[in-house]
């Protein structure tokens, strides 16, 4: 192979593995996005469930075991 034709095919390479991360770097912020939704869902389910363990046995503390 000629030191051009491997220069070229050296940057296809490049432009093709740019190309991939760029795709992945998407990927990856849409994903985050999808976690922290799920999160901020989880969280508002948590503090509900905690709120109707409350009205339901107001006597008995509801509380996070230690290693929360």
């Amino acid at each position: 192979m000629m030191p051009a034709d491997r220069l070229t095919t050296l940057e296809i390479r490049a432009a093709e593995q740019e190309k991939t991360i760029e795709e992945l770097s998407g990927q990856i912020a849409e994903q985050w996005k999808v976690i922290d939704r799920m999160q901020r869902k989880l969280d508002a389910l948590t503090d509900r469930f905690l709120a109707i363990e409350e009205q339901a046995a107001p006597d008995v503390p509801v509380t996070k075991p230690p290693h929360w």
